[in-house]
């Protein structure tokens, strides 16, 4: 990546990370976040809560709303039908765990179709995602990436807290 600074001197820097690396790291997070839907009991998954916190099923909802609406978005920068950072809510059909599964997959699976679509340049773009944020694309990849993490590490103690071992968080082969 070449910049100039203020004096015009031409830098060349090098990337921290590719962004096939950041995707296979995200892609690892996502099929750790599915071992983790996978470990509740149905039942818990939609109605178990810790001191007042959303259920996991909730939490879950919001990561697929924002994944694969987002790189689409990022993609495409079209925001129409990407949804919304305000509201979560499953259909009737989907408030099952191999419906919220599905949903993750299919989200996961919109990732990968637009990824290749964002260029080099287009990370350090400003963008308003979802109309709402914004910011450069690269910190609100880094945002979608974050948020999934904190909703599946709340997972984890919610696991946890029913007795059940929770997946290694470590493990995202």
């Amino acid at each position: 990546m070449t910049t100039k600074n203020t004096t015009d001197t031409v830098t060349e820097s090098t990337l921290f990370i590719s962004s096939d690396n950041l995707l296979n790291t995200w892609l690892g997070h996502r099929r750790l976040t599915r071992r983790v839907i996978e470990a509740f009991p149905e039942d818990k998954l939609f109605n178990y809560s810790i001191g007042g916190m959303r259920t996991f099923s909730e939490m879950m909802k919001e990561i697929i709303d924002i994944g694969g609406p987002g790189i689409r978005g990022i993609a495409t920068d079209n925001w129409e039908n990407t949804g919304s950072l305000d509201k979560h809510t499953l259909n009737p059909e989907d408030s099952t765990k191999e419906g919220l599964l599905r949903l993750l997959d299919e989200g996961t699976a919109e990732i990968m179709e637009y990824w290749p679509q964002i260029s080099e340049e287009r990370f350090q773009e400003m963008t308003t995602v979802f109309g709402q944020y914004e910011g450069q694309v690269f910190s609100s990849i880094l945002y979608f990436i974050d948020n999934e993490i904190h909703h599946r590490a709340q997972g984890t103690v919610y696991l946890r807290g029913l007795g059940i071992e929770p997946p290694a968080f470590w493990n995202r082969d």
